[in-house]
């Protein structure tokens, strides 16, 4: 199995890698990739250049072997939409279950996704809860989350798609938005980010002008 992580990741954070290392760890993945968008449909456009952020990510992620940067959406143009890229790792990759990891307020607004229902038939959605998210899914959702919903990693394995896994991890309360505010008041990013990606940060002069 392998897992997709998507995102603005502007910047990347500690938050962030706590969940990936869980998830890997947990349902033992082979390999996690790290997929930024470039315009993602939900969100306003991004705070810093796309290679600004793929250099962050690529610093963030190097001191583990599991993981690594899928650029794809990068270098698409257009909207960021997620079955684009399902559709094309699942031709990469046609052997392999594929774990699309998502957090609470994604699932909530799951039925609102550009061909929602094909995203659910292409990959196994993994949920993972921030502090201070609820649960609140729409009916479409509801319904189909009363036949994906598995808390057997088997499951994932043996199927190629379709079902829905709530990740247990201890995640970090921590968010994008809050490190940029932090850089623009100058307090302390230090305990937010990997060091790595404080140095880039400071030394490229980024967010501060946000």
């Amino acid at each position: 199995m392998i897992g997709i992580f998507g995102g603005t990741f502007d910047p990347i954070h500690l938050g962030h890698l706590n969940i990936a290392e869980h998830c890997t760890k947990q349902l033992s993945l082979e390999k996690l990739y790290f997929m930024p968008c470039a315009t993602p449909p939900h969100k306003s456009s991004a705070n810093v250049s796309a290679d600004d952020r793929k250099n962050m990510i690529n610093l963030a992620i190097k001191y583990n072997k599991k993981f690594d940067l899928d650029t794809r959406e990068l270098n698409r143009t257009g909207a960021s939409y997620t079955i684009l890229s399902l559709r094309e790792l699942n031709v990469k990759f046609p052997d392999q279950s594929i774990l699309f990891l998502i957090g609470m307020d994604s699932l909530n607004t799951l039925d609102t996704w550009y061909h929602w229902q094909e995203i659910t038939q292409l990959c196994h959605l993994v949920i993972c809860q921030r502090p201070g998210q609820t649960f609140n899914p729409s009916v479409n959702t509801l319904n189909y989350l009363a036949q994906a919903k598995t808390s057997n990693i088997e499951s994932l394995k043996s199927h190629k798609a379709g079902k829905a896994y709530f990740l247990k991890t201890p995640t970090l309360d921590v968010s994008s938005t809050n490190i940029r505010e932090n850089i623009t008041q100058f307090d302390s990013i230090t305990n937010l980010l990997p060091k790595a990606v404080c140095q880039y940060i400071a030394q490229n002069n980024l967010y501060f002008s946000a």
